[in-house]
């Protein structure tokens, strides 16, 4: 078929005015899908494979918490005391040269039924390492903080990309229509090193990113004026809600707009549902005991109700909670998160009593309640620390050459150890796993094939586990 030219009665004017008003409706089309994503209408993927998980909790201590003084025993490290580390004896890593090796300031004990020794300082959770699988010679690519947990994270070390939480959002959408389907619990010393990047949407719909809250920040921009009734609000909502289907059914085809509409829906239902899902005044006396959550130590109380409301947003179907133990550096190293480079000893004995109980009667919760079945726990942190001491302090500097995380819960193998540093702790050394290893298999629990699961972004398909990845069947159900 022949197209005739002629038959355009238009000017070059006129057809550069509709050329225009072309590209309009083209930025309302985005403006459009912007709305759907906000209203949680966007379509999830489907999944690749039956999953064991269908929801996510991460708990991150920034500063990078030491393997060796808290999960990895090192014997070596209690027999050369004192003594130069063997081969890198004028080591210079991130703040300087190192001194001597340097035992841990505590005893290891046996911890549950397997006897997995783990630091003294975590009485609580030693009780669940029968239920945990180790991850003891991680690798991250970077030695400083922001960047490191950046891409513990994202699985890049720069900012821009997508949160591992984010990735989870978008690929299985939302279970509960009154709550985001990504929610960030920072700690109330602050936000971790490089702040809301560690759980940024990236380059995908800004529906994806973690919506901030905590016991002591409610989410902002929620509660009704105080000089708006709370008739006046339904009366309100209720002539939206008549002008808006008057709108529908004059426009039965406009499914986008509608979407836009039903992103303000969810502004006003999560009026109701934030504030009931943080308000801790149901949970019994028992409880609050249980988490610590009224202990005099106000790190420690604050810690252990985030710890509630992070069960509490559980319960109701959230699908990936990131829950933030310390912040980032001060002018003084490990005085609010874990990067102990001078006093270690006095640095983790304020941290580890903040970190133990609170954490441990979440676990303890999760599985009481049978949410563990279905829900993967992950415990993270940006890298590890050196087994000798800075010279002249009795702290540790930044290790990125091999350190622990660990995983929990859904489809994970209890009570097992898979890889291990050196004997000093140095260096992974046996079954090195990469941060790609790491989110490979938590999305293989969620049912996803981590090489499919992907975005087209400048050019190139982007995921979560850049071009690297394996799933690490060793630590699987």
């Amino acid at each position: 078929m022949t197209f005739n030219f002629n038959q355009i009665d238009q000017t070059r004017r006129q057809m550069l005015g509709r050329v225009s008003t072309g590209l309009a409706g083209i930025g309302l089309l985005d403006l459009i899908n912007a709305g759907r994503g906000i209203a949680g209408q966007s379509a999830p993927e489907s999944v690749h494979h039956p999953a064991k998980a269908k929801r996510v909790l991460q708990i991150f201590c920034p500063g990078a918490a030491s393997h060796m003084d808290l999960w990895e025993h090192k014997p070596m490290l209690d027999k050369m005391h004192g003594q130069p580390m063997p081969g890198e004896e004028n080591l210079v890593s991130f703040q300087g040269k190192n001194g001597n090796l340097m035992r841990s300031p505590w005893p290891f004990v046996a911890g549950g039924n397997s006897g997995k020794a783990i630091s003294s300082m975590l009485p609580h959770l030693s009780k669940h390492v029968d239920d945990i699988a180790f991850l003891h010679a991680m690798l991250s690519k970077t030695n400083t903080h922001g960047p490191g947990c950046v891409f513990m994270n994202t699985g890049h070390d720069s900012e821009g990309f997508p949160s591992a939480g984010s990735w989870v959002s978008h690929a299985l959408g939302s279970e509960n229509e009154n709550l985001p389907a990504y929610v960030a619990i920072p700690d109330i010393r602050g936000e971790p090193p490089n702040g809301k990047a560690n759980w940024s949407n990236g380059f995908l719909p800004a529906e994806h990113q973690a919506i901030m809250m905590s016991n002591q920040m409610p989410i902002r921009n929620l509660e009704r004026p105080g000089s708006i009734g709370v008739g006046a609000e339904r009366d309100t909502r209720a002539l939206l809600d008549q002008m808006n289907q008057r709108f529908a059914d004059r426009h039965p085809g406009q499914s986008e707009l509608q979407a836009r509409v039903a992103a303000y829906s969810l502004a006003a239902k999560m009026q109701l549902s934030a504030p009931e899902v943080s308000d801790l005044s149901t949970e019994s006396a028992q409880t609050l005991a249980m988490y610590g959550a009224d202990d005099s130590n106000r790190l420690k109380s604050a810690y252990a109700r985030n710890c509630i409301l992070a069960r509490r947003l559980l319960e109701r179907n959230v699908r990936y909670v990131n829950l933030y133990c310390a912040s980032r550096a001060s002018g003084v190293d490990g005085l609010l998160n874990w990067d102990a480079h001078k006093t270690l000893k006095a640095d983790y004995e304020r941290h580890c009593p903040v970190f133990d109980q609170p954490t441990a009667a979440l676990l303890s919760d999760l599985k009481r309640s049978g949410l563990l079945e279905d829900t993967l726990v992950l415990w993270t942190t940006e890298f590890g620390r050196m087994p000798t001491h800075q010279q002249g302090t009795t702290g540790r500097d930044h290790n990125p050459d091999g350190f622990t995380c660990w995983m929990m819960g859904a489809g994970i193998k209890p009570g097992v150890s898979h890889g291990a540093t050196d004997e000093f702790g140095r260096r992974a050394q046996s079954n090195p796993t990469t941060v790609w290893d790491f989110y490979a298999t938590v999305l293989h629990l969620l049912g996803f094939d981590h090489q499919r699961l992907t975005w087209y972004h400048n050019g190139l398909d982007r995921r979560l586990t850049d071009v690297h990845g394996d799933v690490i069947h060793e630590i699987l159900a």
